[in-house]
């Protein structure tokens, strides 16, 4: 299937493009219609905060991804000096 924007737009992009099907299926299509702004703006203000903190994604033990990221960050060891940075190269 052939590109349907410019070069780096949304839609050339694929985490832009997962993530914009996603909120549409997730939020636009389940949450709407809308008669006013301030119902989308607090609806998507929601769902961005949802989406990383709280959601439980399959893929990765049905943990939230930012406690993926977190225990990933946790475990990661980090040289304590410069020296020892530089000794290890």
């Amino acid at each position: 299937m052939a590109s349907v924007a410019s070069t780096g737009g949304s839609y050339d992009n694929a985490l832009a493009e997962a993530f914009n099907s996603l909120f549409k299926a997730e939020l636009v299509r389940n949450r709407g219609p809308w008669t006013g702004i301030d119902g989308p703006e607090t609806a998507t203000a929601e769902y961005i905060d949802w989406l990383n903190p709280q959601r439980l994604h399959g893929e990765i033990g049905m943990i939230p991804p930012v406690e993926l990221e977190d225990t990933y960050h946790h475990h990661q060891t980090v040289p304590a000096t410069v020296d020892a940075a530089l000794a290890s190269l």
